[in-house]
């Protein structure tokens, strides 16, 4: 059933629609228990819209294995969604930093507060996000220590390769992930792939996690898989972030989520001009690189790489 959460007017008779998906379970036992799973806060993260779709559609086509209620909201920032931007346009703010909103503010923090309302008194939450366009994240949760003892069985169920534990508000308290845990309603954040795409491969990756945790809560009586067994990092000293120190072309020598070595060549910033190389760029520890730069134009500062350390 499409129902709409968010309904605020706009210039020229015009009127943003912020609306969710409820699925409901067939059987008169089923239990009360509800799941919500959230994306496209940020216009330019795409990675969650074929999730939604896959979700809903294995869903409906096995509605008889569904034992609670199910609510889908594939995109709370439509504004951002239909221009192709991060932000919500016009306002130029960061969605993600306007919860739990307030209903007498503006339009994000209207929406925000609206959406927090419709959310509140779930059983969970699932709080899904791509990377922007210039970097490429493996599938992994991200989550606050403050949260780890109630989350981290969750977490791991999500079939992702990795669970990164921030020992500090990485994640903001304005956040949608902070807000919820804040009233009571268990959230994750999922972070994968690339801003503007849509990395199918790591869609149904989510998609087998996703239901192993709707297992997990009473929500779904279908087969699951066993979930990937991820590395979980709970020390900040644990990831090296590699910025450039030039400007230029930056060409990798790494694959995404591949071990590397200590000296290893990450890749090198070459100047497309003169045909000269302006930096090469080596791992400074053993380890899994997780994080890599995709947009290939850089400045002196950008964010290269972010490796896990360990055992490459």
């Amino acid at each position: 059933m499409i129902k709409t959460v968010v309904s605020v007017g706009l210039p020229v008779l015009e009127t943003m629609h912020i609306k969710k998906n409820r699925l409901t379970p067939k059987s008169p036992k089923a239990s009360e228990k509800r799941f919500c799973v959230i994306t496209g806060i940020h216009g330019d993260e795409l990675e969650g819209q074929y999730i939604c779709y896959e979700l809903i559609r294995r869903i409906e086509e096995k509605i008889e294995l569904l034992s609670g209620t199910v609510d889908v909201y594939p995109c709370v920032n439509p504004l951002g969604m239909e221009s192709i931007t991060r932000r919500v346009p016009t306002f130029d703010l960061d969605m993600n930093r306007s919860f739990p909103g307030d209903l007498e503010g503006d339009m994000s923090e209207h929406a925000a507060a609206k959406i927090v309302d419709d959310i509140a008194g779930a059983d969970f939450c699932l709080d899904l996000h791509a990377s922007n366009i210039f970097l490429r994240e493996i599938p992994q949760v991200r989550l606050l220590k403050e949260h780890q003892e109630k989350l981290m069985k969750y977490a791991k169920l999500l079939n992702t390769e990795f669970v990164w534990v921030h020992p500090s508000p990485t994640i903001q308290p304005a956040s949608l992930y902070h807000s919820l845990n804040s009233i009571g309603v268990p959230t994750l954040a999922v972070e994968m792939g690339v801003g503007m795409r849509i990395t199918k491969q790591f869609g149904d990756q989510i998609i087998e996690g996703i239901f192993a945790l709707m297992k997990e809560l009473g929500i779904w009586e279908g087969e699951v898989i066993q979930p990937k067994d991820p590395i979980i990092s709970t020390a900040k000293d644990r990831v090296t972030l590699l910025h450039a120190n030039a400007s230029g072309i930056f060409l990798p020598s790494v694959e995404h989520w591949k071990g590397i070595k200590k000296g290893d060549e990450v890749g090198k910033i070459v100047n497309s001009l003169t045909g000269t190389i302006e930096q090469t760029i080596t791992a400074p520890n053993d380890g899994m690189v997780f994080t890599l730069r995709e947009y290939p134009v850089v400045y002196g500062g950008s964010l290269i790489a972010r490796i896990l350390e360990g055992e490459a």
